[in-house]
């Protein structure tokens, strides 16, 4: 069964959109806040309407609960539908984006009479709307860049999708097929790249299996076009959340499993390097196998292992196949050893409903305790700034810390860290005294405004604060909606070591900040570094996943991860940078 949680979200979010729009401020952020539950619910909504617990979800009312409903039973929402006519069809689909937004799209079809994106793209550019007051050339041109990086997101997918998709694909071919022996998703899935064009999936089964197969395959409900159908590959377009993707099929045999993997993994630079090294030990290397090229005499390719150890290599992480000295290092048996999803211990990034969280610190302990094997979270709500994030002031901060001590009583457990995202100020001040972070274990520092201008030195005053631990995520970027702000990463990076600041990997899907080009410089560079889900609900914290799967192609070991080790070894951490400045340490 295919997860909707992400479809009704969307039509919840495009709701709220509509209601903005048309000025109705209360239910848009009623659509909004339900779009956010849904979305990251750990489990399936029609599960919650099965079992009788739709109408206990926090944030939830009985309205918004009955076109859950309806939904499920109908697969539209009659609101939705009679909502859509009262906004330009084309507005709904740009009115989250960054720079557009409901108000700006409002007037533009108000004093402009623009109702299309076709018309909306000239008038950006012939100067109509730079005439607008309020908007000017700047303002244009970020309108313009954010159609363009989201015309660019459409034909890709991030990394969280693709591999939700992926699950839900293989699973359903494993269940129904039982002629398949083995499965994977290859390509820039499998090396988990930040954004995903189309899916590949290969098999293994026996020659009289494959009709059977290819017939379930292009036969599937989510199938609106099949593009090739053949014994060896099968490539269909698939329909998932209202968009369209590429999805290919290919089967092989069990001893050409590991050639097959290893070829279509890629990438294509890694590859072609792989074939180098091979042509020069007479060997040549396809999806089939490897064979030595005088004789055609078949020597590896039943797994990928064998394939690499054919040409002199050591297995190569898929996540590092990029051609960026992985081979070499393969070669002479130097590949780290990196890190892994079960070396996590605790998550130092956690929303709750303090601030702009969903769920409540008592609901979110016993979720974790339930469902991770973690020793310790940190709420990090944030500070006072955030308003629309509804940010702790000094006074709630302490309020909340009380809290967080009595849960931790009554659980028996040290378990739940005192901690807050703080927001750094334009001068590079932190939005709380410095008497309040002190009475913190773990502060996150993160830029939340002004993202047009160089945020460089804002975030270096920043870590020269003794009591901030960590830089949240760094660069600000929102894959395919945001770019990053202007930063110096590599004066980020030295002055990250020189003060003893950790740097974050957020793993919010969109986020994904830093990428693995500034980990890969970090860890060269001796910076710590931190992996956390910046959850705002329960189903966020699954993200720790793809936080881990960029760490790897990084290339950073578990070393480098400060939330790999104990409570205490973070607790030397934080002490160290408190003693270089002079302040009191954490006991």
């Amino acid at each position: 069964m295919y997860n909707i949680n992400k479809d009704l979200a969307n039509i919840f979010k495009k709701m709220a959109a509509i209601y903005e729009f048309l000025d109705d401020r209360f239910r848009a952020m009623a659509y909004q806040r339900a779009a956010h539950i849904i979305e990251d619910l750990p489990d399936d909504v029609r599960n919650y309407i099965a079992t009788g617990k739709l109408y206990m979800i926090r944030g939830i009312g009985s309205s918004i609960a009955s076109k859950i409903e309806e939904y499920v039973k109908t697969g539209k929402i009659q609101k939705y539908e009679e909502l859509k006519k009262k906004v330009p069809e084309d507005f709904i689909e740009l009115i989250d984006l960054p720079g557009f937004g409901p108000k700006t799209l409002k007037r533009i079809y108000e004093e402009l009479g623009i109702s299309t994106k076709e018309e909306l793209v000239k008038a950006l550019k012939d100067g109509r709307i730079e005439q607008l007051e309020g908007f000017g050339p700047k303002k244009v041109e970020n309108m313009l860049k954010g159609l363009q990086m989201y015309e660019i997101s459409k034909r890709r997918i991030i990394l969280w999708e693709a591999l939700q998709i992926s699950k839900y694909l293989t699973e359903k071919l494993k269940k129904n097929l039982k002629e398949i022996h083995k499965i994977e998703v290859v390509g820039s899935t499998r090396r988990r790249k930040e954004t995903i064009g189309d899916l590949d999936i290969l098999v293994t089964a026996d020659d009289k299996d494959r009709l059977k197969i290819m017939d379930f395959f292009t036969s599937l409900e989510e199938v609106s076009e099949v593009l090739v159908k053949g014994p060896k590959k099968s490539s269909v377009i698939m329909k998932f959340e209202g968009k369209e993707r590429q999805v290919d099929l290919r089967i092989f045999k069990d001893e050409e499993w590991g050639a097959a993997l290893q070829y279509f993994t890629g990438s294509k630079q890694h590859n072609i390097h792989l074939r180098e090294i091979a042509k020069e030990k007479g060997l040549k290397i396809n999806e089939y196998g490897v064979f030595k090229a005088d004789t055609e005499e078949k020597v590896a390719g039943e797994t990928e292992e064998s394939v690499y150890k054919a040409v002199g290599m050591d297995w190569i992480p898929p996540e590092l196949r990029e051609d960026r000295g992985e081979i070499e290092a393969a070669m002479e048996h130097k590949l780290p050893e990196l890190v892994e999803l079960k070396d996590i211990k605790g998550d130092l990034h956690v929303h709750s409903t303090w601030s702009d969280g969903v769920v409540s610190i008592k609901d979110i302990v016993d979720f974790v305790r339930k469902n991770y094997r973690y020793e310790y979270i940190v709420i990090t709500d944030h500070s006072k700034s955030q308003r629309v994030a509804h940010g702790l002031d000094e006074e709630r901060l302490l309020e909340e810390l009380k809290e967080i001590q009595l849960i931790n009583k009554m659980a028996g457990l040290d378990f739940v860290k005192k901690g807050i995202e703080v927001d750094i100020l334009l001068d590079g001040s932190l939005d709380l005294s410095d008497e309040v972070l002190s009475q913190l274990d773990w502060v996150v520092a993160s830029v939340h405004s002004h993202f047009s201008r160089d945020n460089t030195d804002r975030i270096i005053k920043a870590m020269e604060n003794p009591y901030v631990n960590a830089i949240g995520h760094p660069t600000g970027r929102l894959i395919g909606l945001r770019e990053p702000y202007p930063v110096d990463m590599d004066a980020v990076i030295k002055a990250a070591k020189e003060t003893g600041t950790a740097l974050e990997i957020n793993a919010q899907p969109r986020r994904m900040d830093i990428d693995e080009i500034w980990i890969r410089k970090a860890v060269e560079n001796g910076v710590k570094l931190v992996i956390s889900t910046d959850a705002h609900n329960l189903g966020n914290f699954a993200f720790m996943e793809i936080g881990v799967s960029i760490a790897r192609r990084g290339w950073a070991t578990k070393k480098d991860i400060l939330n790999t080790g104990s409570w205490k070894e973070i607790q030397k951490f934080v002490n160290q940078k408190r003693k270089k400045f002079g302040v009191r340490a954490i006991k």
